[in-house]
């Protein structure tokens, strides 16, 4: 009998593999380990490697000297069986082998047990026939498609069925509302719905936790998907994009294959290119995502690479789901010449003037953020008093001395000039003010949020950032108060989980980042299912000429135009290539802004 000379296992987390071995075997360890990416020695006889690495190097163990001394722990060799049958799905899918068990919407009644009573639209039920015939999935629906309740359905149909008994959900804080009233309209008997606290409830029928709070809570939520079949969805499944070079995203990987039934929400999957789909699919099909897409779009036909990938995944694109268009505009603004010459200056270019300061601007300007800073308003750069303090602007402005330091001359610009973005953010908000039509406007910066709120102080603004108090009254106070004509915030705040389009049709990015996910969601704050057919939805981008809002608008038109083309959905593609339009306020000089925010201010007095 050959005695043992590796042990195949989990660790103790429970998380990765674990091999170990006898001391005349140690450096085939070694030899072996190298060739799983993100393997490592643990010790001198023992080594870890993460499940998805292993899975997806697994022919790496047939370079083992002695094969028949290997030994498999029983509880890991079934997960990396059923893995690895997975895997074969995958590959019948992709082939387009037809499946005798793939479920048609027509059948869903039935199999959703008696305790479901949501409605379903056509399209939803054809995106749960889809995910419950394919096993695990991926939903890559539009905002207000109905991913939640999806979801749900297909869960309620696997616990019916006994594949599962019940669902951890990883998602957003801003998504728990949903989580917890979706069950109560759609099942007679109450689902058991629980927020993860300090001891994870082993009662929960669904176990809600952020994302944030995933990589803490890992060793006990790794024992609560192994004591039942659990189904694992990752909501607004974009935030672990970067897969295991991440935080959350190493974390989702380590949790999957402990999980019966799998299935990412997003309906932002590649905000970035082919990347993020690779580590979204690799939590899916553990060992086999990541090939599966590297392979498709290795050609750089992104039609073809639909194709190709379409199996894994349902999509209910805007035009399903009969949303009136969106009109998305650009408004190219011209700086004024001390704005142009200090944002000059911190791309390296110094006037005669700046090359006294230029150490200092040099500082300033190294990183992106600051030059989208400076492409609205070099004075956000400026510390003051406060972290926000908001920069007042001086209406009609002074005249520019002679012979001031340009440093000088940034620290107090708001006296010598108005940044045009605003300026045209105020032209826009008082036009729809005066046809009683509100405004959400955006800005990246919380300290932009705070000028916009000094400058449209006539309006009463709503404003909600990371520091703002209580977020859900200012949500309410732009909802109700018809005084409230505009709500002011950042997409990394409010993009995800907020619904604002029963109230508001008019949207102005003062700045935008190279976030294309985090634009895509922020869109879809007032363009969502439920608009009446005859709703005007206005987009307007404010770009300053000759800036980085150049670059990022070539950045996240390639973004936008590949997501759509791996998507198949032209409506994405649009949104990076918007018509220019002529600036609203670009008549208006100094006393004309003046007259109108006296006159403003005339009337809310």
């Amino acid at each position: 009998m050959v005695e043992p000379n590796l042990t195949i296992g989990f660790d103790v987390t429970r998380t990765q593999a674990a091999l170990r071995t006898v001391p005349e075997c140690r450096s085939a360890l070694g030899q072996m380990v190298a060739n799983f990416p993100n393997g490592r020695m643990t010790d001198k006889l023992s080594a870890a490697i993460p499940l998805d690495s292993f899975l997806a190097s697994i022919s790496a163990l047939g370079s083992w000297p002695q094969p028949e001394g290997v030994v498999w722990e029983d509880d890991f060799r079934l997960l990396v069986e059923e893995m690895l049958d997975t895997a074969d799905t995958a590959e019948r899918l992709l082939s387009g082998t037809p499946d005798g068990d793939a479920v048609e919407p027509d059948a869903l009644p039935a199999m959703l047990g008696e305790d479901w009573t949501g409605l379903l639209t056509s399209f939803q039920k054809r995106d749960i026939a889809r995910l419950l015939s394919i096993g695990h999935g991926a939903n890559f629906s539009v905002p207000g498609a109905g991913k939640t309740r999806v979801s749900l359905a297909v869960f309620s149909a696997l616990r019916t069925r006994g594949t599962v008994a019940r669902m951890l959900v990883v998602s957003p804080k801003s998504a728990y509302d949903a989580w917890q009233e979706e069950p109560r309209q759609c099942f007679t008997s109450a689902l058991d719905v629980e927020i993860l606290d300090k001891v994870v409830p082993s009662s929960a029928d669904v176990l809600l936790v952020n994302y944030e709070r995933l990589e803490r809570a890992l060793n006990a939520l790794s024992q609560w998907l192994n004591a039942a079949p659990t189904m694992l969805v990752l909501d607004e499944a974009h935030r672990m994009k970067l897969g295991g070079a991440g935080v959350y995203g190493a974390a989702c990987m380590a949790l999957g294959p402990l999980s019966r039934v799998r299935m990412i929400l997003s309906g932002t999957p590649a905000p970035n290119g082919p990347k993020d789909l690779e580590n979204l699919l690799s939590f899916v099909w553990p060992g086999h995502g990541r090939r599966v897409v590297t392979q498709a779009v290795d050609g750089g036909d992104l039609a073809h690479a639909s194709q190709v990938l379409r199996p894994l995944y349902t999509r209910t694109t805007k035009v399903e789901l009969g949303l009136p268009p969106v009109d998305v505009r650009i408004r190219r603004l011209p700086m004024p010449p001390l704005h142009r010459e200090i944002y000059d200056a911190l791309k390296g270019r110094f006037s005669p003037r700046a090359e006294v300061d230029k150490t200092n601007f040099e500082a300033l300007g190294k990183a992106a953020l600051r030059l989208l800073m400076a492409a609205t308003s070099p004075a956000l750069l400026v510390a003051g008093s406060t972290r926000h303090e908001p920069l007042h602007f001086r209406v009609p402005p002074l005249e520019i001395p002679e012979g001031h330091p340009l440093s000088a001359l940034l620290r107090q610009l708001p006296d010598y000039e108005l940044s045009p973005k605003y300026q045209e953010a105020l032209s826009i908000v008082s036009a729809n003010a005066a046809r009683g039509r509100k405004t959400l406007v955006w800005t990246s910066f919380v300290r932009s949020i705070t000028s916009l709120q000094a400058l449209l102080a006539p309006f009463q603004p709503a404003a909600v950032h990371g520091g703002t108090p209580d977020r859900a009254a200012e949500l309410h106070r732009f909802r109700d108060d018809r005084d409230c004509a505009v709500l002011i915030s950042n997409p990394a705040t409010l993009g995800e989980g907020i619904s604002l389009h029963q109230v508001c049709h008019d949207a102005v990015y003062v700045d935008r980042d190279f976030q294309a996910g985090r634009y895509l969601q922020s869109l879809d704050r007032i363009h969502r299912l439920g608009l009446a057919p005859d709703t005007k939805t206005r987009i307007t981008v404010l770009a300053a000429q000759g800036s980085v809002d150049d670059i990022v608008a070539m950045r996240l038109a390639k973004k936008l135009d590949f997501m759509g083309r791996i998507l198949d959905d032209p409506e994405v593609q649009q949104l990076g290539d918007p018509e220019e339009e002529v600036p609203m306020a670009a008549g208006m000089n100094a006393a004309d802004v003046r007259a109108l925010l006296e006159h403003l201010g005339a009337e809310t007095a």
